[in-house]
């Protein structure tokens, strides 16, 4: 079998460097204008690490269900607590402009003793609970800062930057720049990475962490400034940082382990196998300390998980928490189930299952080991979530439990995709971009219709985007602008423009520069 490396890879009428800058800005425009106005309990303590660097949210208490108290240590959020020490950073730098604003906004609602809560005419009964809370505590405006710089400065850049990071990947299997620019931007809008960019959520960034820990130890390029042994240290700290994010990341850091463990034995027999081994628990050990000292600032516990100290809400007492044994109907529900199955929202992504029968042989595009651990993790995290039966009540969010396998099964799919009928193909790929965008237009998943209720709601009720359907919810209280809807097509327009100048011939190749050049010249 002729070595992948030794194929030259067709070039496109752009550097490599170019593509991926460009890929990373188209995402990131399109990412940013479906900006989702919902706060998570990840902002919370977003919020309160960025402001005081605290583990406590007692400011918050009451606003969100997963938030809790525990006798004598304060208010906290039931979930590990790596997206929000992300989430911090760009809070902490806009932290004086959010309060700024926000004491604004409180001291001229104080100066009004008659003002009530206004209207806010969601669907869902909860957000306008949520509403009324925090509009009365003077919350609503400083939140909602807090989830738009957390999109716009880290989830927005990050899912664009990984959209840069799978074409460098994609480029060295396939050998087309071209190729590989389209199915780069094909994750980026027609899968549910574009639903879970539109707001600061972990289940996204484990994706994010664990490919890119594969792909520092894989090193497809075959050439890198990082030695062997740096790779797998960073692969243990990016390894560490999935269970940091959420402990069902655990399942992505064995699974790492074990291939990073495989390549050592490739590469230096029995005692590279343990040698990898040892750095890498070693890097990842980090990352778990970190979370193991932020369980005990909060719980007094370094070991027990935040889900072990909240108590049981109205709707999780039926039965529905802890982990048991996977079962068939969950396992089933996770990619079928009309509200969050991955199926429904991607349906392109059910190919990848196919990946054994059509990338093999000689014209295979990855090989043995990659494509066997890509597939191990796939069904490794499949199987993990079907045992757990706080996956019934995913409904309530969507798509969530099965997000971090996004990248894994994409590329499993990509050999698929590329060998089926190109009529086939072509319907895979519209149905899916179909049913990403619609879903990270109105984001309404809980209509007995689930995913497919957002199809039809763009085919009828038109384009949308979530911040401006949360402004026609807020009707009166900024004119009357927004009680009849907004129209995105302005936004749209002026982002498609941005998008061609980003692609245009005219911005590679210095070709800006010579107009500069002979402008001056004239």
């Amino acid at each position: 079998m002729t070595e992948p490396a030794t194929i030259p890879i067709a070039a496109w009428r752009f550097s490599p460097r170019g593509i991926a800058w460009r890929l990373a800005l188209t995402a990131y425009l399109v990412y940013a204008i479906h900006f989702a106005t919902d706060v998570a309990r990840e902002h919370y303590l977003a919020a309160s690490l960025g402001e005081h660097l605290s583990f406590r949210v007692d400011e918050y208490a009451g606003l969100h269900p997963d938030l809790f108290e525990t006798p004598g240590r304060g208010w906290h959020i039931g979930n590990n607590p790596g997206a929000s020490m992300l989430g911090a950073i760009p809070v902490a730098i806009t932290g004086p402009a959010i309060n700024w604003l926000t004491e604004k906004v409180r001291s001229r609602r104080a100066a009004d003793t008659t003002a009530t809560a206004p209207a806010f005419d969601s669907p869902r009964p909860n957000a306008r609970v949520f509403y009324a809370k925090a509009w009365r505590r003077g919350l609503d405006v400083k939140l909602g800062l807090v989830a738009l710089v957390t999109h716009l400065f880290m989830m927005a850049p990050m899912s664009a930057l990984f959209v840069a990071l799978l074409f460098a990947v994609l480029r060295q299997v396939n050998r087309s720049d071209r190729l590989s620019a389209w199915l780069a931007l094909l994750y980026a809008f027609g899968t549910p990475a574009f639903f879970r960019t539109g707001f600061l959520n972990h289940n996204l960034i484990l994706a994010h962490v664990a490919f890119a820990g594969f792909a520092v130890a894989w090193n497809p390029w075959r050439g890198s400034w990082l030695s062997e042994r740096a790779r797998v240290l960073l692969a243990g700290v990016l390894g560490g940082m999935c269970i940091l994010l959420d402990y069902t990341g655990a399942v992505m850091t064995a699974g790492l382990g074990l291939y990073v463990c495989c390549l050592g034995l490739r590469r230096g027999g029995w005692a590279g196998f343990f040698r990898a081994g040892a750095g890498y628990t070693l890097a990842a050990l980090g990352p778990i300390l970190l979370l193991w000292f932020a369980q005990y600032q909060e719980f007094g516990h370094p070991f027990y998980p935040g889900q072990h100290w909240m108590p049981r809400v109205a709707y999780s007492t039926e039965g529905f928490d802890g982990f048991g044994i996977p079962r068939l109907d969950l396992f089933l529900l996770l990619i079928f189930d009309l509200r969050y199955g991955l199926f429904v929202a991607s349906p392109m992504l059910a190919l990848g299952l196919l990946a054994p029968l059509y990338d093999r042989g000689q014209s295979r595009l990855f090989p043995k080991l990659e494509a066997g651990t890509m597939m191990g993790l796939m069904l490794g995290l499949w199987v993990f979530c079907a045992g757990i039966i706080y996956t019934y009540l995913q409904w309530n969010a969507g798509i969530r439990y099965m997000i971090p396998i996004l990248p894994f099964l994409f590329l499993l799919m990509v050999p698929v995709l590329l060998r089926m009928p190109a009529r086939l193909a072509a319907a895979f790929v519209l149905a899916s971009v179909t049913l990403s965008w619609s879903l990270a237009m109105y984001r309404l998943v809980i209509a007995d219709l689930g995913i497919l209720d957002t199809v039809i709601r763009t085919f009828t009720a038109g384009f949308t985007l979530p911040v401006l359907r949360t402004l026609s919810y807020t009707a009166g209280q900024y004119g009357d602008y927004g009680s009849h809807g907004v129209s995105p097509l302005p936004i749209f327009l002026f982002v498609a423009v941005c998008i061609a100048l980003i692609w245009s011939r005219s911005l590679s190749g210095g070709g800006w520069r010579r107009r500069l050049d002979q402008i001056r010249g004239h």
